[in-house]
């Protein structure tokens, strides 16, 4: 993989790890609503859930999603339908920490989970691998969009932790809090315009 390509590869892969999308939607609202820490299985599930969502497209997955568009469209609804319930749990949300309703920050596994269902992440796999990868040396540049991917992921995604975490003492108030978990709640259902399409 030359230099300019890599590099091609890296801007491609800040602007579309750094952008709002679902992911970092709701690692904003963890970390408002339980701090930087207790966010960080979230962050890591959604890191390593995306990596191995990106090996598998470029090991056959998403050719096979891509030929079978009855596949594709039952990905979008039940990705759909995953992310109006998370961002119903969001917008309902009244108060920080509230685990005594059952509402918890996302856990590793289900963060790594959510990758399958996330059309954003989708979006992405299947966009870096039609466009960074070398049929003549394709395990080394597949290697080589992952290893891309899984660096500029980890300050991505903190920077939208870290921001949540930061607003957290202001948004402890009541009517702050509320309003801010109705707009994330409202943001991640506008995410899903892009899948629409």
């Amino acid at each position: 993989m030359s230099t300019e390509v890599v590099s091609a590869l890296i801007v491609f892969a800040v602007v579309a790890s750094v952008t709002p999308g679902p992911n970092n939607l709701m690692l904003l609202a963890s970390g408002v609503n339980f701090g930087f820490r207790r966010t960080l299985p979230h962050l890591v599930g959604v890191l390593v859930g995306f990596a191995i969502l990106l090996t598998a497209v470029g090991l056959g997955v998403g050719a096979v999603v891509e030929r079978f568009p009855a596949l594709h469209t039952l990905l979008k609804v039940v990705g759909g339908a995953y992310l109006l319930y998370l961002a119903w749990k969001i917008a309902m949300s009244r108060a920080l920490h509230e685990e005594s309703a059952g509402q918890g920050p996302l856990t590793f596994l289900e963060a790594a989970l959510f990758q399958w269902v996330n059309p954003k992440a989708w979006m992405m796999g299947l966009a870096a691998m039609a466009a960074y990868t070398d049929p003549d040396h394709y395990a080394l540049t597949l290697a080589i969009v992952v290893s891309v991917f899984c660096l500029v992921g980890i300050p991505s995604a903190s920077i939208w932790a870290g921001f949540g975490s930061a607003l957290k003492d202001w948004l402890n108030h009541p009517v702050r809090i509320k309003w801010f978990n109705i707009a994330m709640g409202l943001a991640l259902v506008a995410s899903l315009w892009p899948m629409l399409k």
